[in-house]
């Protein structure tokens, strides 16, 4: 009796665990470890996820609401869970790649991010997903980041998010992967080996559509998008920003767009109060996903303390480590406005492309009801502090 697999049979998969294992099987070595990339010993990128598990839920036993209400405003726009797409570069994982994640969070109703170094052009995204806001890194001069912003506006982006904390160590204890400039015969022969144990992923860009390694976001008008490589290149020989220069761009996406401008990587309160005074409308409570100075404390820590620091004056959100609905409720706890998740989305659109995405999105809002309903409140708004158990020296001041 011949015997189907049942991974071909049920393409759905129940925990953001199972999608990374099933992203784990599905893809070349090298192309999952960029997946899992974190700088040095990776203190960090563990910390992201352990930092959830010190935190304690007390449900109730009866009295729990019958419905449960996920919606809220962020940004400006109503979503119907507050879980936004992260942006991640070059989402070579899969021949839609941005687009289909663009899609699977317009149908999940919530915001896409997109990044600087994405492998899709902002025009198509915004196209999938009316709803953009687009990434950009303090990478070339003003006047190229000034056209970047243009451009983003003519396509419809939302709001801009300036990540501005990323220093990139190519020093991780367990190796970095072989990330080739391009796409050429010389790195098909070199890469061989490694991608002919994974066929299935291949076969599914076809003979014409290889994976994309270049970014067109930062194309110059009516020129070739540059490799990831020269676009890291020119991020590696721009001068890091002062906070005058973070007020100039807030001042010149307000002149361009005047939608929400977000600050992503603040992790400290003295930073945090820094961003209020430059004028931005939102922070992310980030540490680039563990990609950034190893030995930061995880996200999760950090998260209170800023958000009472900055109170109302701007929204808060945060990213780096959610894997769980429960998660998402612990951080919107905290003092969150909402999540943001990378890697998590990216094992779900490697194991199964869009229908993967929203598999991931609809995984993270189950667990949230799950939780609103153990904890006996009727909506993401009334959860506080007193909602969790916080063991003692667990928020960084």
């Amino acid at each position: 009796m011949k015997i189907e697999n049942p991974w071909k049979q049920n393409p759905w998969f129940e925990s953001v665990a199972v999608a990374q294992r099933r992203a784990q099987k599905r893809l070349p070595a090298p192309v999952y470890a960029a997946l899992l990339a974190g700088s040095e010993r990776g203190q960090t990128v563990r910390d992201n996820q352990g930092a959830f598990a010190e935190l304690g839920l007390l449900p109730h036993v009866a009295g729990q609401a019958a419905e449960r209400s996920m919606t809220r405003t962020v940004l400006g726009q109503e979503v119907s869970v507050p879980v936004l797409i992260s942006p991640t570069g070059v989402q070579a994982v899969h021949p839609d790649g941005e687009v289909a994640v663009a899609r699977a969070a317009h149908n999940r109703g919530t915001l896409m991010g997109l990044s600087n170094f994405a492998s899709r052009p902002v025009e198509e995204v915004v196209e999938a997903c009316p709803r953009t806001l687009f990434q950009m890194y303090w990478t070339g001069d003003r006047d190229v980041m000034v056209q970047r912003m243009q451009r983003a506006h003519r396509a419809g982006a939302i709001g801009l998010i300036a990540t501005l904390d990323w220093s990139f160590s190519m020093g991780r204890d367990w190796g970095s992967p072989e990330i080739p400039e391009k796409i050429d015969l010389a790195a098909m022969v070199r890469l061989a080996p490694k991608v002919a144990t994974k066929p299935r992923w291949l076969m599914q860009f076809g003979p014409r559509h290889l994976p994309d390694l270049t970014a067109p976001n930062l194309a110059p008008a009516g020129g070739a998008a540059p490799t990831f490589f020269g676009a890291y290149y020119e991020w590696m020989t721009t001068p890091p920003p002062s906070w005058a220069d973070v007020a100039w761009m807030r001042e010149q996406w307000a002149e361009i767009s005047g939608t929400p401008f977000v600050l992503k990587g603040v992790a400290r309160v003295d930073d945090a109060r820094r961003a209020v005074d430059a004028g931005v409308d939102a922070i992310s409570v980030s540490n680039h996903g563990g990609n950034n100075l190893d030995g930061t404390p995880a996200a999760i820590r950090l998260l209170h303390p800023i958000a009472t620091a900055v109170g109302d004056r701007v929204e808060v959100l945060m990213d780096g480590g959610v894997r769980r609905g429960s998660d998402v409720v612990k951080a919107l706890a905290l003092g969150a406005r909402a999540v943001l998740i990378g890697r998590a989305y990216l094992w779900g659109l490697a194991a199964n492309g869009q229908a993967g995405v929203e598999n991931v999105l609809d995984i993270l809002r189950g667990g949230i009801d799950s939780a609103l309903l153990g904890l006996g409140v009727s909506s993401i708004d009334e959860l506080t502090p007193e909602t969790l158990l916080v063991p003692d020296g667990f928020h960084v001041p």
